[in-house]
């Protein structure tokens, strides 16, 4: 599917990163653990290469928002680090974020502004000429279907057209690494069809996609290679085919499930 992806080329790479959390008092007795602390990322490491499109498989909990919170320099780990599109993490974090366009279902829109208005926000913030804006603006509302809707408050639209306004004012500057979490999470089928056929069309473009989910088929159906993430570890990382070797990957998860935790399905 699409340009294949050049791996002499790497685009990130991930290494020992790892996110700790202090908890309450009130935290640990909900997680009925003495521990002042809670291990989010334990010293995961993994690489991703130019036009391809890298999933992060886990059950929730797992890690895998701490981790693209991390890669989107939204947040400083305890140790490690990672470079994306050359960049550090720790070292450069304006460089990293001129060059991604991150996305979350946690994206919370003002209410109170139109698509026009942020979108051209977003655009001006980085510093993008306003005809150029302008055109990526008409291009990006007629294919999510926002035209009709760009003059309507936030407040007044369904959550649905939320999450693509959402996702068109991350890529405003056309960047070149996509990190988007969960980015299919609690749409209905219309939208996450609308959401996985650009995902597509990123991938046909060349573009780096870093994506987590816990939807197998969205993975397997996407994904060039996918990492496997469970309790802040990564457990596999390799090709979808040679990740799989000739099952589905949620036969293959549940498997290393099983095995990592102990824990019978």
């Amino acid at each position: 599917m699409g340009n294949k992806p050049n791996t002499e080329n790497e685009i990130l790479s991930v290494n020992n990163l790892t996110k700790t959390f202090k908890l309450s008092k009130k935290q640990q007795q909900l997680r009925n653990t003495k521990n002042a602390t809670l291990t989010a990322v334990d010293d995961v490491s993994f690489k991703s290469y130019e036009g391809e499109v890298f999933g992060l498989l886990g059950p929730n909990g797992a890690g895998k928002t701490t981790v693209m919170r991390m890669l989107a320099t939204l947040i400083n780990p305890v140790s490690g680090d990672a470079t994306v599109g050359g960049y550090s993490i720790i070292k450069q974090p304006h460089e990293v974020r001129r060059n991604i366009g991150f996305l979350t279902n946690e994206l919370k829109l003002d209410d109170y502004f139109t698509p026009n208005y942020l979108y051209d926000y977003f655009s001006q913030l980085h510093g993008i000429a306003k005809e150029a804006a302008d055109k990526r603006k008409q291009d990006l509302f007629a294919r999510f279907g926002i035209d009709q809707f760009a003059e309507v408050k936030v407040a007044n639209l369904s959550q649905g057209m939320k999450q693509k306004i959402s996702l068109a004012v991350s890529i405003v500057h056309d960047p070149s690494i996509i990190i988007f979490d969960e980015p299919t999470n609690g749409l209905d089928v219309i939208t996450s069809k609308v959401v996985t056929d650009f995902l597509v069309e990123l991938k046909m473009q060349g573009k780096s996609v870093i994506l987590s989910s816990h939807i197998f088929t969205l993975l397997e159906g996407l994904c060039d290679r996918v990492g496997i993430i469970i309790n802040g570890q990564m457990v596999a990382c390799d090709t979808i085919a040679n990740i799989v070797g000739g099952k589905s990957l949620e036969d293959t998860f549940f498997d290393i499930y099983t095995a990592t935790t102990k824990e019978v399905i």
